[in-house]
C-alpha cells in the first residue's frame, strides 16, 4: 500500500513527487512511456512564460507567476538550463495597441514585475531584427527560457534521490475504489494499491478520471502544435522571446532562442482527435514559417532548419487548470487541462498539490531531504583543468561520440546509469543532447546503441528509439547468415 500513486511522469507529474518527497511517505510515479518526459513536457517551446497573459485570479495566473519565481531559485540547486532572456508581445497595428495595455494591467494584477509598454522605436533598440511593421510591444524582463526535459529529468532524479520509486511501461488500465483508498491495474496485469492517486496524466488525464464511474465525464482536446529548429548557427537572430498577440488558439507562434543556442518558431494550434498523432504536416511547417516571418526582417535559409516536430497540448474547455480532489471520491486528485503555461507553472502546481495532500494526509517533514542535483557534466562547459580531472578519472570522457554537440562516452554512461536513467536512444538524447546537433544522431545512434546494450546487458534489437514500437535493428546479419 503506498501513500500516494502519480500517474504521469511529465514535468508536472515529476514537479509534484519531488514536492511531496520532502514528507515522510512511501510514493510511486506510473508512466506508461518507456521513460519520463515522452508526451507533452518533450515537445513545447521551453519557454518560463511572465505572467502576463493569464486572467486574473484563475489557477493559470496563480500557478504561472509562482512557478516563475521558481524557476529561478531551482535552476541553480537542480541544475537545469534556464535563463531569464526577457519576451517582447509586439503590436502590427495602432488600432490593436488597446490589446497589450490590456495585457499590461492583467500582468500587474497578477504580480509580473518590471512591465513595460515600449514604442517602435525602443522595441527595436532591443531588437534591431524585428520586422519594421512593429508599432509597440509590451516588454517583460522576468521572462525566460528553460530545456523542458532538463527541467523535468531534474526533478525526477531529485526525486528519486528522496525515496520516490519510478515504474516505467506502466500503463494504466483501471483505477477503481477501495475500503483503504485504490487499486490500479496496469496493462501488463500488476496491481497497486494506495491511499491516495494523482492523475497527471497529461492528454489522457480524461481517461484517467473517467475510469472512475461516478465521475461527471472529462473531455481533453488535445491541441497539436509543430515547430520548426534551426541550426546554432541561427541562433543569434533574436535574444528575447518574441510573441505576437494573443489569439483564439493561444499565444500564436513565437520566435525565440533556446537556452541550447538554436532558435526555435512556432507553434501552430490545431486541435485533433488522435493523441498520439505527433506528426508534422507540410501544411502546418509552411504555417509556422510564414507566421513567424511577420515578427523578424529575415528568417535564416530553410536550409539551417535541423528538425521539425510537434507536441501536444492538453486543453479544457474551462480554459483553466483543474487542480482540485474529487468530489465524490476522496483522495483522488485532478491535476488536468494542464497546457500553456504548464511548463512554467509546473513547479508551483507541484507546491499546490502537496499541500492538497497534507490536508488530506499529514506528513511528517523529512529531516533529510535531499533539496540538491548534481547535473551530468558537460564537457563543452567546463575549464582544460576540469576536463583533464575529470578525464584522469574517467577515460571515457576524453571518448567523443557525438561530434555535432561534443558529447563523450562518460555523458552517455552517466545517463544510462544515474536515477531514472535513460533506456532509450531518446532517453540518452534528452539527458546529454547527444543526436540533438547537425546530423540529428545519423552519425552517434549505432555507437549510442551498442552503448546501451552494453549497459544494459540486452540484446542491440532489443534497444528502441522510444517505446516498444520504436524499433531501430531487427536482427543480427551474422546471425541470419547462419541461419
Amino acid at each position: 500500500m503506498f501513500d500516494v500513486v502519480v500517474i504521469g511522469a511529465g514535468v508536472t507529474g515529476c514537479c509534484i513527487a519531488r514536492e511531496l518527497a520532502k514528507t515522510q511517505r512511501d510514493i510511486l510515479v506510473l508512466e506508461a512511456s518507456s521513460d519520463i518526459c515522452e508526451g507533452t513536457s518533450k515537445a513545447n517551446s521551453g519557454i518560463a512564460h511572465a505572467g502576463f497573459d493569464a486572467v486574473p485570479g484563475t489557477l493559470k495566473a496563480k500557478m504561472n507567476v509562482r512557478g516563475s519565481e521558481l524557476l529561478a531559485e531551482l535552476a541553480p540547486k537542480l541544475e537545469f538550463p534556464y535563463r531569464q532572456n526577457g519576451s517582447l508581445v509586439l503590436c502590427f497595428e495602432e488600432e490593436n495597441k488597446y490589446k497589450l495595455q490590456e495585457l499590461f494591467e492583467r500582468g500587474v494584477a497578477n504580480g509580473v514585475e518590471g512591465l513595460q509598454l515600449l514604442e517602435k522605436e525602443e522595441v527595436l533598440s532591443l531588437e534591431p531584427g524585428l520586422t519594421d511593421h512593429v508599432v509597440a510591444a509590451l516588454y517583460a524582463p522576468t521572462g525566460g527560457i528553460v530545456c523542458p526535459f532538463g527541467l523535468t529529468i531534474a526533478m525526477a532524479e531529485n526525486a528519486a534521490q528522496n525515496g520516490v520509486i519510478f515504474k516505467r511501461n506502466k500503463e494504466v488500465t483501471n483505477v477503481s475504489q477501495t475500503e483503504g483508498g485504490y487499486e490500479i491495474t496496469c496493462a501488463d496485469g500488476e496491481k497497486i494499491e494506495s491511499k491516495i492517486v494523482i492523475n497527471a496524466a497529461g492528454v489522457f488525464a480524461d481517461v484517467i478520471h473517467n475510469m472512475l464511474p461516478k465521475h461527471e465525464k472529462m473531455k481533453i482536446i488535445a491541441r497539436k502544435g509543430e515547430y520548426c529548429l534551426y541550426d546554432k548557427k541561427a541562433g543569434n537572430l533574436v535574444d528575447k522571446t518574441i510573441f505576437q498577440l494573443p489569439g483564439q488558439y493561444g499565444k500564436g507562434v513565437l520566435v525565440t532562442p533556446t537556452v541550447h543556442g538554436n532558435l526555435l518558431i512556432g507553434p501552430t494550434a490545431v486541435d485533433v482527435e488522435d493523441k498520439d498523432g505527433v506528426n508534422t504536416t507540410g501544411q502546418g511547417l509552411s504555417q509556422v514559417l510564414e507566421k513567424s516571418a511577420l515578427s523578424v526582417k529575415k528568417l535564416p535559409p530553410a536550409k539551417q532548419i535541423i528538425t521539425s516536430f510537434a507536441g501536444m497540448r492538453a486543453h479544457l474547455e474551462t480554459d483553466d487548470f483543474v487542480i482540485e480532489e474529487s468530489k465524490v471520491y476522496p483522495g483522488f486528485i485532478d491535476v488536468a487541462g494542464i497546457e500553456s503555461p504548464g511548463l512554467t507553472s509546473a513547479p508551483a502546481i507541484g507546491e499546490y498539490v502537496a499541500e492538497l495532500v497534507n490536508n488530506l494526509q499529514p506528513g511528517e517533514e523529512r529531516t533529510d531531504f535531499i533539496e540538491t542535483r548534481n547535473a551530468i557534466p558537460n564537457m563543452n562547459e567546463l575549464s582544460l583543468e576540469e576536463k583533464e580531472a575529470l578525464i584522469a578519472k574517467n577515460p571515457a570522457f576524453a571518448q567523443i561520440i557525438c561530434r555535432c554537440e561534443s558529447i563523450t562516452e562518460g555523458e552517455i554512461l552517466e545517463a544510462i546509469h544515474r536515477p531514472v536513467g535513460a533506456t532509450t536512444l531518446d532517453g540518452v538524447k534528452r539527458r546529454t543532447r547527444a543526436g540533438m546537433g547537425r546530423c540529428q544522431g545519423g552519425f552517434c545512434s549505432p555507437k549510442i546503441t551498442k552503448i546501451l546494450s552494453e549497459e544494459l546487458h540486452v540484446p542491440m534489437e532489443e534497444i528502441r528509439k522510444s517505446g516498444k514500437d520504436a524499433v531501430l535493428l531487427v536482427g543480427n546479419t551474422k546471425q541470419m547468415q547462419k541461419g
